[in-house]
């Protein structure tokens, strides 16, 4: 079994239980004067560092953490949380001079959530925070949230960049996940780093929304505009034929598309640009190559949740792939382990051990999917599946 590591951003989660409210439409959330009454708070840790990493955990990976916290009282919550519920311990780097990062995510039944989040800490993670000769006795090196962590994008990527090239240097496959960050301030040129940063990058495994604000902020912005709630459900085949087109043409080797409740989209080049990956490496690079599919996501039988849903899914793809699956079985484990994920308030509760989330893919019906565009169909022995114009089966 192959390690992994995950660093990067790290949060203290407050959750509210808003299940019991009903709103018209999300504005009747902020009522000026108004109280709104809430269930019991639960907290946990948050951020890809805990969410992706502790999951990844659960699912009988062996993974090293590397986070930041403030010295206070948040960051002491956050590395007790680890210690009792985990057994973990010196994961996390302490900064003096700075807060500890939390989120408020706000969640009524009904509309996906909001977070009122503070960077904290996350802000002033750089390369040099990360434990290089600890990372060199891992396979794989998995990164999150680098837009909710200032000084990692500062200087076009400067920091973010390096870490990446470094790691990739001493033989690890990398892997990132991204987030939104708030694009009414954000003025990142995100185009300019990921042209810098995918030659260093192996797996990419942001989100549909992220990937078009990242490539494309004012295409990004025209939908959102366009769009009163469900952005997901604008993104056609072609469309992420063309993002992910974008990415491996800027050298990511594996190109994945997370698309929440419309499950996921693949993308890989030729057999050759994928013998350049990491040591984590397919075994199999025939069944990797030259793949386009999107996968639907599997029914939840509840209001879905979808707080840290998005991490506990790369957690279910890594946990496949470090096993050696094919392709096919690291996005259905993905899908699955994040339809786990939803059914609880957290990111962690509801995702199961590895054996439960097989159990899951056997017994859990998938959503229906359709995708519009130029040379997508279903697949012929798996109907589920929908394959675009650069798949060769």
């Amino acid at each position: 079994m192959k390690k992994v590591v995950v660093a990067g951003h790290i949060c203290l989660d407050v959750i509210p239980d808003l299940s019991e409210m009903n709103l018209e439409r999300p504005g009747d959330f902020y009522i000026p004067g108004s109280l709104r009454t809430a269930g019991p708070a639960k907290l946990s840790t948050g951020g890809p560092v805990s969410n992706t990493g502790l999951n990844l955990t659960k699912l009988g990976i062996e993974t090293l953490l590397m986070g930041k916290v403030g010295n206070d009282a948040f960051g002491e919550m956050a590395a007790m949380l680890l210690d009792k519920q985990w057994g973990i311990r010196d994961s996390l780097v302490v900064d003096d001079t700075a807060d500890t990062s939390y989120t408020v995510v706000i969640n009524p039944k009904g509309y996906d959530r909001m977070f009122v989040h503070n960077p904290g800490a996350n802000a002033t993670f750089c390369a040099a925070d990360v434990d290089y000769k600890k990372v060199a006795q891992c396979d794989l090196f998995h990164f999150g949230y680098p837009p909710l962590m200032k000084q990692m994008i500062a200087d076009t990527g400067a920091d973010l960049v390096e870490m990446f090239r470094k790691v990739h240097e001493m033989g690890l496959t990398t892997s990132l996940d991204m987030c939104l960050p708030d694009f009414q301030k954000d003025r990142t040129d995100w185009p300019a780093i990921f042209k810098k940063l995918c030659p260093h990058l192996d797996l990419y495994l942001g989100s549909a929304e992220e990937t078009l604000l990242m490539l494309h902020r004012d295409r990004y912005m025209e939908l959102r505009n366009a769009s009163d709630r469900d952005l997901l459900s604008a993104f056609t085949g072609d469309m992420l034929h063309e993002l992910s087109g974008e990415l491996l043409a800027m050298g990511v080797r594996i190109a994945v598309i997370k698309c929440g409740p419309r499950g996921y989209y693949v993308r890989t080049p030729e057999k050759a640009v994928l013998k350049t990956m990491g040591r984590a490496k397919p075994g199999n690079l025939d069944e990797f190559a030259n793949r386009e599919f999107w996968h639907p996501a599997f029914y939840c039988p509840v209001t879905p949740n979808a707080t840290g849903s998005g991490d506990a899914s790369i957690a279910g793809f890594l946990s496949a792939y470090l096993r050696g699956l094919p392709l096919l079985d690291c996005v259905i484990t993905a899908n699955c382990t994040g339809s786990a994920s939803v059914e609880k308030p957290d990111a962690l509760s509801g995702v199961p051990d590895w054996d439960g989330v097989q159990q899951r893919i056997k017994t859990i019906p998938r959503d229906p999917l359709t995708v519009t565009g130029k040379g997508w169909k279903t697949d012929k022995k798996f109907p589920f599946l929908w394959t675009g114009p650069a798949h060769q089966a």
